[in-house]
């Protein structure tokens, strides 16, 4: 079934008239006619079973509440340094999205060859957003990840409040290091906010490292091999997801 998730409060009348770009999907694209149902989440993060009662404007009538929760027992924020191509943020949001991140933020760290300027900036997130809002509701999310921009990495960990940082750095993984991140998991509580960081093509610097440690933020390999810049997020969106969902 359908589903939209739309930023309003739940109605009293239990009537909701559909915001243009909704009604446009459902009624001009999917060619709804009047009692086909979708189900439509609201600002409460509810999902509700609705039913298209109207076509001009287009309303639907929320019918049940259904105990529908596809979101991850840990709010997760994915953290990477700009990738060189455009191509890596639209599928790091796309797939974090579908893998169950809360937040995805892009920082320019000290081997970011990619540069937002000020003009680009709100563009560019302006579209990741939107492919954000089109994957939350493809994979039948109950809430929309924010995706955002911030200039460096100090702004970064001076903005984001977390109950846990770690940091994905390759030289954990060629020192042996195995278990950090399994270790944390099975610590982890639920509600709890994880900061997920990741470098860029290049990796992160030894200095950034160091930066990250003094912020409590803890160097976590990711298995043995080395991952590509838009891989190692989705990589530690599945470790999650299988630690505190699957196992």
């Amino acid at each position: 079934m359908q589903r939209y998730l739309i930023d309003q409060p739940t109605p009293a009348n239990h009537q909701l008239v559909l915001p243009d770009d909704v009604a446009h999907h459902f009624v001009t694209v999917l060619r709804a006619q009047g009692g086909e149902e979708c189900e439509i989440v609201l600002n409460d993060q509810r999902v509700y079973r609705s039913k298209l009662t109207q076509l001009e404007p287009a309303t639907v009538e929320l019918i049940e509440q259904l105990d529908q929760d596809a979101e991850l027992p840990i709010h997760v924020t994915l953290a990477c340094g700009l990738p060189k191509t455009k191509d890596k943020p639209e599928l790091i949001v796309q797939k974090g999205t579908e893998m169950g991140a809360d937040a995805i933020i892009f920082f320019e760290s000290a081997r970011s060859v990619s540069h937002w300027n000020s003009q680009k900036q709100a563009k560019k997130v302006a579209r990741l957003q939107k492919i954000a809002d089109g994957a939350a509701e493809q994979s039948h999310r109950n809430r929309v990840p924010s995706v955002s921009y911030l200039p460096d990495l100090k702004t970064l960990l001076e903005r984001v409040p977390t109950d846990q940082r770690v940091v994905a750095w390759e030289e954990s993984a060629k020192q042996g290091e195995e278990s950090r991140l399994a270790q944390l998991l099975r610590q982890a509580q639920s509600g709890d906010r994880w900061l997920a960081i990741f470098g860029p093509e290049g990796g992160l610097t030894t200095e950034e490292i160091a930066v990250m440690e003094q912020s409590d933020t803890v160097p976590v390999g990711l298995g043995p091999r080395i991952l590509r810049t838009e891989t190692a997020p989705l990589y530690f969106m599945a470790a999650v997801s299988f630690a505190l969902e699957l196992s």
